[in-house]
């Protein structure tokens, strides 16, 4: 009886697979109080304490995501050969790569990868980009609209009138704010915000693309990807092409 012979490779570490799910879980979250928020009216959600609950929830959440992703951004300089930026992202010859792959799935025979493919790897680039912007955006949303950290302080203090303790602000309550400069400061979040929103709704199509490819590659090319962001090791049919020896 033959048995096929499969080639392991230790792929994602601890770290890297912790990251992945923390992230998973804390964006799905981010989403739901974030459309919670967008059609709150829609929902009934009408007072003002309802309305500062939900973005503390929602900043809340963000500050989880925040961490996790600069955890990550540290990891990628620090950790294993497939959780480093190098071998994360698109690099030098990207597009040459992903013709080669491209062609060896018209042929029917998919060249194997221990890391992302290099379609992957442009996914993996837009992906961080994403949220990257949403952690810039998302931060300076929390500051002007209910002066959280790190920039509360700083809209606070902008807008708060003379004599008025810039730390007694309530959100949303303009009775010891300077109006001209809270109007600013609404001018100035704005667009902001308006970033915010879109990139979510990028990155929700993302997601499904994301899900969609992932299922794809484990039914049509193997691979185990799926269990091995629980496991870290993938099992592979042929050597990887981004790999130097069976590990």
């Amino acid at each position: 009886m033959h048995t096929e012979q499969f080639y392991e490779y230790r792929v994602w570490d601890l770290p890297t697979r912790l990251f992945h799910w923390i992230n998973f879980t804390a964006v799905i979250t981010l989403i739901f109080f974030g459309l919670v928020m967008l059609f709150k009216k829609d929902l009934g959600i009408t007072s003002v304490e309802a309305k500062i609950g939900l973005k503390v929830m929602h900043v809340t959440v963000g500050y989880i995501f925040v961490a996790n992703l600069v955890i990550r951004i540290i990891w990628g300089f620090v950790g294993n050969r497939y959780a480093r930026w190098k071998t994360v992202l698109p690099s030098s010859g990207q597009m040459s790569r992903v013709q080669d792959y491209k062609q060896s799935l018209q042929q029917g025979k998919p060249l194997q990868y221990a890391g992302h493919n290099p379609l992957g790897q442009l996914a993996v680039g837009v992906i961080f980009l994403c949220l990257l912007v949403m952690t810039v955006t998302g931060l300076i949303r929390a500051g002007t609209d209910i002066y959280y950290p790190p920039f509360g302080s700083i809209a606070a203090e902008y807008v708060a009138q003379p004599g008025v303790d810039p730390a007694s602000l309530v959100p949303y309550d303009k009775s010891a704010v300077d109006k001209a400069k809270y109007d600013a400061l609404k001018a100035f979040k704005k667009p902001f915000g308006t970033i915010h929103i879109y990139t979510s709704y990028f990155l929700m199509f993302l997601i499904i693309v994301h899900i969609a490819a992932v299922v794809r590659v484990e039914v049509k090319e193997g691979g185990s990807i799926i269990s091995a962001m629980f496991t870290g090791k993938k099992y592979l049919r042929d050597r990887a092409q981004d790999a130097d020896e069976q590990t």
